[in-house]
Formats: structure tokens, C-alpha cells, sequence
């Protein structure tokens, strides 16, 4: 089966779901029967390609990584250029149109935009963007459904490690009662290295040099990030449309060295807690620092890593843990979501 792709953005993340293509196609053709072939490639800063037999990704990544735009990559027969992003979505052909745009939690833009387009123009969307899943969702899934299409989110709540297909479909038949856990790898690694000895601002200029924390760590640090992804999780596991005015949030930066201290005297570890639970009220959405025993699984979760806990009436607590960012994962996660489609899965 030829599936055709059109990638919009072209950063860490298209990239990195670039460069899985590359190294996975002839596993994908022989195990699934899939040719995913990529047909556009469009990005604000870099530039764009497209071309209906499909483009070389090994020389569009070449681009970019010798010249930092695409225009180092060989003029084709049939090859266009300078297409923006929305003519990339309606005149390339794709049959998915990949978004990787950077996350706005402002307003979704310009992500939430690019999805409404792609699926009013009959395409498929496959997206790891926070913004307009969780701004959007009830709007995307009711235009995918008049259009004929689907749209899968997978990379938007923690990247590679598969929260939302565990509940979809290992969890099928059973009620999710609560979610709860530690959605955010930059507060996790704060903490973490807080308890290890450093000073909070000591630790947040570590979790910079890593590549962990933005420049600007407000979204990490103050808990907008763990938010936005409570607002995925509460349409995608209970079918409710929260508000961020709905989500009590409360960050980090109050936390300091005696607090760390007294609750590892007690036997208690501070975490940045995400999590949404069913009241006879409704849905309760919370992010805020808890102190939790060291008997709680989520504990054990240090450094900047992710990890849900899933309540269920039958199952009891299940808890994934993994990584929640990354260049390779998040692009994983697109691959994923792109082969349950061809596959009709999720």
C-alpha cells in the first residue's frame, strides 16, 4: 500500500520522523505492507518541496543539516518550491498530512489552522502538536468525521510511550476512574536533582543545558505544560472538554531546599502530580506539587521522565512510565499513528 505523506514543519521533530522513515522503510514495506512515501515537505523557516513521486528525505535532512533550509536539495523533474503550508495541504496530494509545527498554548495557532485545513480538504491528520489538540479536539474530530478522515494524536501527552493506545485498547471494556501522574520531564528533573542537592535555580539552569527547559521555562515550571496535556487526556479518556480555567495549576517555584528536605525526612518525595479524577460532580482536573510516599509507584519516576497511572474499576492501578519529549520518540509516535491508520486501528 503507497501512503502518501506531507510533513508541515520541518524541526526537531519532522526530522526526527524523517529520519525513522529512512531507516524503516524496507521493515515497514516487509512486515506491514506499507510504503509511506513523502510527497511535501513545508516549514516557515526552511523552506519547502514538493513532489508528487515523492521526495528523498535522505537528501531534504542533508539540507538542513549542512545549510539549515532545503534549498541545497537537487532540482527534480517535477519538483515545486515555495509552497506555503496550506498550499502544501491542499495541492500535494497527501493522504495524511503530518503537523509538527512548535506548540502555541496561546491560541493552537498556527497548528490548530493547518489541521482544520487538512481535514476539510479530505486528508488525514497525524499530529504530536499540544496546541490544537487540546484547543480543538471536539471541532477536529467532528470535521474529520463530516469529511471522511482521522485524526491521531498519540505524540501530544507523551510522546513515544503509548498513553492514549493503552487506554484505547488494552484498556477496552473497563473504566478509567482516575488518571494520575507526572506529565511534565522538566519539573520531574528539577525535583529530582533538588532532592540530589542542588538549588532550584541551579537545577533549572542544569535542566537548560540539556536541552530539558526552554529559555523561557514558564510552561515547564509553572505547570501549563502538564496542563494542556490534562485537557487531551480528559477528551480523549472521558469524552469532556475542559477549559484551562478548569484545570487548577500550580507549578514549582515555591518549592524550596527545606521542603525537599523535611519530606525525604518523612519518607515523601515531591512530585508535579497531573491529574484528572470522576466526582459525582464531574471531572476534576488538578496540576499542582504533591508529597507522595515512597510505596507510590510514581516515586520512582526521576529525572526527566514521564509516567501515568491509570484507575480502573477492573483492572486496579497501571502505570506506564517513559520518556515524555525527545527527537526519535515523538517522531516514533508518528510513525505509529500513521501505520494504525493504514492498519484501520485505534
Amino acid at each position: 500500500m503507497r501512503h502518501k505523506l506531507a510533513l508541515i514543519g520541518f524541526g526537531t521533530v519532522g526530522q526526527g520522523f524523517a529520519e525513522i522513515l529512512v531507516q524503516q522503510s524496507e521493515a515497514l514495506g516487509n512486515q506491514y505492507g506499507i510504503d509511506f512515501v513523502v510527497v511535501a515537505i513545508a516549514d516557515a523557516v526552511k523552506g519547502s518541496l514538493a513532489d508528487p513521486e515523492g521526495l528523498n528525505l535522505s537528501l531534504a535532512l542533508e539540507s538542513v543539516q549542512v545549510k539549515g533550509t532545503l534549498a541545497e536539495y537537487p532540482d527534480t523533474p517535477g519538483l515545486v518550491r515555495g509552497w506555503d503550508s496550506f498550499q502544501t495541504i491542499r495541492q500535494s496530494g497527501a493522504d495524511t498530512v503530518i503537523e509538527a509545527t512548535f506548540t502555541n498554548i496561546a491560541d493552537g495557532q498556527p497548528g490548530l489552522d493547518h489541521c482544520r485545513a487538512a481535514l476539510e480538504a479530505g486528508k488525514n491528520v497525524v499530529t504530536s502538536n499540544k496546541g490544537p489538540v487540546a484547543l480543538g479536539l471536539a471541532d477536529l474530530r467532528e470535521l474529520a468525521q463530516d469529511h471522511g478522515t482521522r485524526i491521531l494524536y498519540e505524540g501530544s501527552v507523551m510522546s513515544g510511550t503509548p498513553v492514549l493506545r493503552l487506554a484505547a485498547a488494552s484498556l477496552a471494556g473497563d473504566e478509567i476512574e482516575m488518571v494520575r501522574g507526572i506529565l511534565n520531564g522538566t519539573s520531574n528533573y528539577i525535583l529530582t536533582r533538588m532532592e540530589e542537592g542542588l538549588g532550584f535555580e541551579d537545577a533549572l539552569s542544569e535542566a537548560q543545558k540539556f536541552g530539558y527547559a526552554e529559555a523561557d521555562p514558564t510552561n515547564d515550571i509553572d505547570g501549563y505544560d502538564a496542563q494542556f496535556k490534562l485537557l487531551i487526556l480528559a477528551q480523549a479518556l472521558f469524552g469532556v472538554e475542559l477549559k484551562k480555567k478548569d484545570v487548577f495549576t500550580l507549578g514549582i517555584r515555591h518549592i524550596g531546599a527545606d521542603d525537599i528536605a523535611r519530606a525525604r525526612r518523612d519518607n515523601r518525595r515531591y512530585k508535579l502530580i497531573a491529574s484528572l479524577e470522576k466526582t459525582s460532580s464531574g471531572i476534576v482536573a488538578r496540576v499542582a506539587p504533591e508529597i507522595i510516599p515512597l510505596t507510590d509507584p510514581l516515586t520512582g519516576v526521576s529525572g526527566a521522565v514521564n509516567a501515568l497511572t491509570y484507575r480502573c474499576r477492573l483492572a486496579g492501578d497501571i502505570t506506564i512510565v517513559g520518556p515524555g519529549a525527545g527527537r526519535t520518540e515523538t517522531g516514533y509516535a508518528l510513525l505509529v499513528d500513521c501505520i494504525n491508520l493504514c492498519r484501520g486501528q485505534i
